[in-house]
């Protein structure tokens, strides 16, 4: 028997939109803060960490 993918949905659970939407939000504020840093030691880390895990970046 074929399972049709299209026709399958992802249902979240209420109990996991709290979870995930704060994440996504620590995600984005961790990306926001490194990337717009003016700090050399933030930038260098993030740097370093790109590398470490063989991550292009320029």
């Amino acid at each position: 028997m074929a399972i049709n993918s299209a026709a399958t949905s992802v249902s979240v659970s209420s109990s996991k939109i709290i979870p995930l939407s704060m994440t996504a939000l620590l995600g984005l504020f961790m990306v926001g803060f490194v990337g717009f840093s003016h700090l050399d030691v933030v930038h260098n880390a993030a740097h370093d960490t790109r590398h470490s895990l063989a991550f292009p970046c320029h």
